[in-house]
């Protein structure tokens, strides 16, 4: 595997080349919690990471020595199955944090969807940056109950809700998502891939791609050149991933 390119960040709080400061979604992230003045102890201690598409960031049982802000591309976090069944836990999109383990070893396995920009943050001081600014550490606790929900959310997805319900609240999802960090919701990129959704929904990929073509039939979605998805009909949409 050919190694991931890392660049260094600016230091000593240089504006001009500061990628902390100069970040363009760094309302999104985490760092979004410091002013500018005190973005430089982040920059002091960050990397960026350009990712190329389907390479793994970490893996499960990896030591949880560091930590990623996505600042753009699309992730897939996933646990493999004793029995080699992958189950995806969850996609992640700029802005999101990675990494976040209360163990020392990681959880779960991060892949890129597509290529990735992450701004790389050593665990031990990135924890030192938590305990000195009470603020960052408060952002992180948000995401976290934020990840949590999605989490529940899951839950419902894969215990109670049929294929056609369940493909219908993951678009729903991704629109909110979009909405959430201020971006336009409709029409909806899909980067990921039909059995990336399956092992998401817990359902084949046959059942994911005649589940699009249903809802594509009875003109509630309309696929789009690029991994697009318009939600034609948003409030029919709804009431399929209600049961309705």
């Amino acid at each position: 595997m050919a190694p991931i390119s890392i660049a260094p960040s600016a230091r000593n709080g240089d504006v001009e080349n500061n990628p902390c400061s100069a970040c363009p979604v760094r309302d999104l992230t985490v760092c979004g919690a410091l002013e500018e003045t005190e973005l430089s102890k982040m920059s002091e201690i960050v990397r960026t990471r350009r990712v190329g598409a389907h390479r793994t960031i970490f893996s499960e049982g990896e030591d949880a020595d560091s930590v990623f802000n996505v600042t753009s591309g699309t992730v897939k976090l996933y646990k493999l199955l004793p029995d080699g069944r992958r189950q995806i836990t969850g996609f992640l999109f700029t802005g999101d944090y990675i990494g976040l383990s209360m163990h020392e070893r990681y959880a779960y396995t991060a892949e890129t969807v597509t290529p990735t920009s992450l701004c790389h943050f050593p665990r031990r001081q990135m924890d030192a940056l938590l305990k000195e600014f009470p603020k960052l550490q408060q952002r992180l606790f948000s995401m976290a109950s934020n990840e949590l929900e999605a989490a529940q959310d899951q839950m419902l997805l894969l215990g109670r809700k049929t294929a056609k319900e369940k493909v219908a609240s993951f678009l729903l999802g991704l629109s909110w998502r979009l909405s959430r960090r201020g971006q336009k919701e409709n029409p909806v990129p899909v980067p990921m891939s039909r059995s990336d959704i399956a092992d998401y929904l817990g359902l084949t990929t046959e059942t994911v791609s005649r589940t699009f073509t249903a809802l594509k039939s009875q003109g509630v979605i309309r696929l789009l050149e690029g991994n697009k998805v318009d939600l034609v009909d948003c409030r029919r949409l709804e009431d399929v991933a209600e049961g309705g």
